[in-house]
């Protein structure tokens, strides 16, 4: 996104944020974030709509009518104010405005997840999930496939997730996977980063030749802490091959300190 509609998410997340304030109406956020997705959906297949929304040549209050003369009896209260503030703002591009849109969505979702209290439980299972995807090849070839029905691919999904994760992360999850950005790995591992920054804090990936206790997991995202100056989300997976010690991303930076990582440099070294 470029400045205006990074600025124009920024102030209607505020809204967002405000409309959802006290934290205990779970509903409402669940609501909104499943009838802020119903709305892209429909955009996404309505070029002239979305030029519309967007026409700062409009008076806004044009823009507010006319999104309450096309969602107003079909979205909740706090999805309409939400579209609302999004139509009166100044977006770059008609796809900036759909594109926040769907951050607005995950975003009301997320702060469902937070008053329900289970919004570290939803960033670990969208991570978790993403390292399944990472590993099972022929589901996520079957997620990819650009040819395929976006609801055939919610569908394959929603029966790997039934029953095994909350709804928040369902949900989430299903929405990614049916309106992909890059792929179905990268989506659902950015949306466990997203569930991270809302509580305050980064994630650092740790792979590691044995599994971390909960004891050791924490003296690490203390170290990391204080290596990065904020707060740390410890994900950890096992792999084997690594032979001892671990390797941590953290963004794009690579801290390798496993076993086989010494020997590869060391190898490096000799030839």
């Amino acid at each position: 996104m470029k400045a205006a509609s990074r600025e124009a998410l920024a102030h209607v997340e505020t809204k967002l944020d405000e409309k959802l304030a006290g934290g205990n109406d779970v509903a409402a956020a669940a609501q909104a974030g499943l009838d802020l997705f119903e709305v892209v959906t429909v955009l996404d297949g309505d070029r002239e709509l979305r030029v519309s929304l967007t026409d700062t040549g409009a008076p806004e209050q044009a823009r507010k009518s006319l999104v309450d003369d096309l969602f107003g009896k079909q979205i909740s209260e706090v999805a309409l104010a939400v579209l609302e503030e999004a139509a009166a703002a100044h977006w770059s591009t008609p796809r900036d405005l759909v594109k926040g849109l769907v951050q607005l969505g995950r975003r009301a979702l997320l702060r469902g997840a937070e008053a329900q209290g289970q919004l570290g439980q939803v960033e670990d299972e969208l991570f978790r999930l993403s390292r399944i995807l990472d590993r099972e090849g022929e589901l996520t070839q079957l997620l990819s496939d650009r040819t395929a029905a976006s609801a055939h691919k919610r569908g394959l999904l929603a029966n790997v997730l039934y029953g095994k994760v909350t709804m928040f992360t369902e949900a989430l999850a299903l929405q990614a996977i049916g309106r992909p950005e890059h792929n179905p790995i990268d989506d659902v591992a950015a949306l466990a980063d997203s569930a991270a920054k809302l509580q305050g804090r980064t994630i650092a990936r740790v792979t590691t030749a044995g599994e971390l206790n909960e004891g050791q997991q924490a003296v690490l995202a203390e170290k990391l802490g204080k290596i990065y100056g904020r707060a740390m989300s410890i994900h950890s997976e096992v792999d084997t091959s690594l032979l001892g010690g671990m390797t941590i991303r953290v963004g794009d930076e690579v801290i390798d300190g496993s076993t086989a990582g010494k020997i590869a440099r060391l190898r490096a070294q000799m030839a």
